[in-house]
């Protein structure tokens, strides 16, 4: 890759987070939405009575009717005439119990109101449209059932326009009739609740109530329904039962047997306003009310498919990312017991006769801070056989190749070439190695003693063709330090001990890596297909056949960014390689050999599909804990935390680390885990738009730089 592209003109895409946020807001949206008609947000409880000194208007509401016109400045009532009953049905409709009744009124040929919730016309359209065609009346019942007496003035008027405009979507109708949730008979009327029937009066409704009240939500019996809707003495009588909110076969057997009664004693059961000798409540709706109740159901539907289809996405995405966590322990656990037995997968590793001769190469672009540190620990190895050093220089403009050749150290050799990229030079590397054993680490790696004795050892075996080290940070002080340090111990060489057992190691990293020559030239090297070179490296030799381990005392310590900038830099050229490397390596899913289906179904499961849905996670989290209870929330948090804490310490206790630092875990959930989905986010929308990305260079600190480094 040219210096030039390094150093040109960003052709990252952008314009996608403008859809992101878009769809977060969306998504925000159909979650306040869906808990606005279930009641998460939008339903409100009944207020307790205030004990005040009833007034005039309040008293004269005691006295009156059912049926209430407070449109005037003085409120007037209405009473049913004898022996005629207004059933009156609240909360539905409801898609198991509305039927039912509908069916036992149409075989008594009786008709009745229904005091519908906007929010379950939405639901069932088709339902509401039966309630209309069969003859009987529909009146208003709130969009989310609020107790309108605790409410604002503003939210009354919209939880009655709210269900006005989806009638009208749902029917084509308007309803002139109202019943406010949580009301009952007239002499149970509070001051509030009068403050709220005034303001339903404004809004031109009438308002209904009931004479009889059969608490019927309660479940007391059928016959207690019974008794307590069957008027005394000829008289008239508005009824109050409900058709949704639980379980209701104590209410459909109630209206049979007090049909069957009423008809005995020859009582007319009909529609509200027919009872009255008014006209129809009902009147056409505007086509602008028609369009925008039907996208207003249209959106509740889809709310609630939304919320539902998430919920189940979520249980899933935590049932695998649990799943996955033990999976790799167990496979951790067993690789350890293996490795530390001396026994490889396919059995006990043979033995180099002698230990041979090793080639280190070293590709380095702008090393200057670093370079002098790594190759002095190349140099100072404990290794037995013969260790050549190839630094390989990319076109450095900070004197790299001065600062490596200058050492005067034996068996270190410093190439010059223009800047082509890693891949490149690693190439060139290759090609100017004098052995067979091929060893590469980044120049801003430094190795321990021990480490090219033990990336050499599992090559002794014929069938593996390469050898991944173990990376660990080596800045690993603040914050974004110490994230990394676990994520590298947890994330990358933890997850290295499974692959090693599965047989499906996605990646040797750059930093740290031993091949066989033989097992390069069957892939043809290096390509320049991807920036991730390691991973499509990697997966080239898996594909080819030849077996990639883990070793876990290969001990190689690299430098990590330390800003989150510089961070994102990498991760986006780590993840964006990946991209690449799957799909160049796709067809590897069809291929003899469980390699692709394990490796590439892994990596999108996990490094691709739930990053991406995890900004939603974060959102519903967010909303549960601001409008729901938080207690199952912070539950499955903490939970969650305490498996990946069970899971680093074990982890760090591997890997011979101090679990101290787990401290910071529960703390990269807040800003490290948004990061990182945040760049796949970046990563895949980069993929997708087909854009080229460039090679994203990160600044150098010199960690492991000698004090002697930072004169030059």
């Amino acid at each position: 890759m040219a210096e030039s592209t390094r150093r040109g003109r960003r052709t990252d895409p952008r314009g996608h987070w403008f859809l992101v946020a878009v769809m977060m807001v969306l998504v925000s949206g159909a979650l306040v939405f869906d808990g606005y008609v279930t009641g998460v947000q939008g339903e409100t409880h009944a207020a307790p009575p205030v004990a005040a000194p009833p007034s005039a208007e309040l008293r004269q509401i005691w006295r009156s009717g059912p049926v209430l016109n407070l449109t005037g400045s003085r409120p007037t009532s209405a009473r049913l005439p004898a022996r005629t009953v207004a059933l009156t049905f609240d909360d539905g409709p409801d898609p198991r119990w509305t039927p039912l009744l509908l069916d036992v009124l149409k075989r008594h040929g009786a008709k009745a109101t229904f005091f519908a919730v906007g929010a379950r016309i939405a639901e069932n359209p088709e339902l509401t449209r039966r309630i209309v065609a069969e003859g009987h009346e529909i009146g208003n019942h709130t969009y989310a059932h609020a107790d309108l007496s605790a409410v604002p003035l503003w939210r009354l008027r919209l939880e009655a326009s709210l269900t006005q405009k989806v009638l009208a979507g749902a029917t084509g109708l308007h309803t002139r009739l109202i019943r406010p949730p949580y009301s009952s008979t007239p002499d149970s009327v509070t001051a509030p609740q009068l403050a709220a029937l005034r303001a339903l009066g404004g809004e031109g409704y009438l308002v209904v109530l009931t004479d009889a009240d059969t608490k019927d939500w309660s479940r007391p019996g059928t016959e207690r329904i019974l008794q307590a809707a069957l008027p005394r003495r000829g008289r008239g009588s508005v009824i109050m039962m409900h058709d949704s909110g639980g379980d209701r076969v104590q209410t459909v057997a109630a209206v049979d047997r007090l049909l069957t009664s009423l008809s005995e004693r020859k009582y007319r059961v009909t529609t509200l306003t027919s009872a009255l000798g008014m006209p129809s409540a009902h009147a056409p709706a505007g086509p602008a009310d028609r369009v925008i109740g039907a996208g207003l159901g249209l959106a509740q539907r889809a709310s609630a498919a939304f919320t539902g289809a998430m919920a189940w996405v979520l249980a899933a995405a935590g049932v695998l990312t649990l799943a996955r966590l033990l999976f790799f322990l167990v496979l951790a656990w067993v690789h350890a017991q293996r490795a530390r037995g001396g026994k490889r997968r396919l059995g006990r590793a043979p033995a180099w006769p002698s230990p041979p001769p090793v080639s280190v190469i070293v590709p380095a672009y702008n090393e200057a801070a670093g370079i002098e540190a790594t190759i002095r620990s190349l140099v100072t190895t404990d290794y037995a056989g013969v260790v050549e050093v190839i630094v390989v220089d990319d076109g450095s403009a900070d004197g790299t190749a001065a600062i490596a050749g200058g050492l005067g150290l034996p068996g270190v050799r410093v190439i010059r070439r223009p800047n082509g990229g890693k891949p490149a030079a690693l190439n060139t590397g290759i090609l100017h190695a004098s052995h067979d054993i091929l060893i590469m680490v980044d120049g801003d790696t430094v190795f321990e003693p021990a480490t090219i004795g033990h990336l050499v050892r599992p090559l002794a075996d014929p069938q593996v063709g390469a050898v991944s080290g173990n990376t660990k940070v080596g800045n690993r002080r603040g914050m974004i330090g110490r994230w990394q340090h676990i994520e590298y111990v947890i994330g990358f060489n933890l997850d290295r001990r499974a692959f090693d057992l599965l047989g499906c190691m996605p990646t040797v990293p750059g930093a740290i890596g031993a091949f066989r020559r033989s097992a390069l030239a069957s892939v043809s090297g290096l390509s320049l297909d991807t920036l991730a070179e390691d991973t499509d490296l990697t997966m080239a030799m898996c594909r080819a056949g030849w077996r990639i381990v883990y070793e876990e005392n290969a001990l190689a310590w690299t430098e990590a960014p330390t800003s989150l900038r510089q961070l994102w830099r990498q991760r986006y050229r780590w993840c964006y390689g990946t991209l690449q490397a799957m799909w160049k390596h796709r067809h590897a899913i069809v291929e003899q050999g469980t390699f692709g289906r394990r490796c590439l179904g892994y990596l999108t499961l996990f490094q691709v599909v739930l990053p991406l849905v995890a900004p939603v996670v974060d959102i519903m989290a967010i909303y549960s804990l601001a409008v729901d209870d938080p207690l199952p929330v912070v539950a499955v948090w903490a939970g969650f935390v305490l498996v990946q804490a069970f899971t680093g310490w074990y982890a760090l206790r591997l890997d011979r680390e101090r679990a101290s630092v787990l401290w910071v875990l529960p703390l990269q959930q807040f800003v490290y885990r948004q990061l990182m989905y945040l760049v796949v986010i970046q990563s895949v929308a980069t993929a997708v738009l087909g854009v080229r990305l460039r090679w994203q260079t990160i600044r150098r600190e010199g960690t492991f730089a000698t004090p002697a480094s930072h004169h030059r």
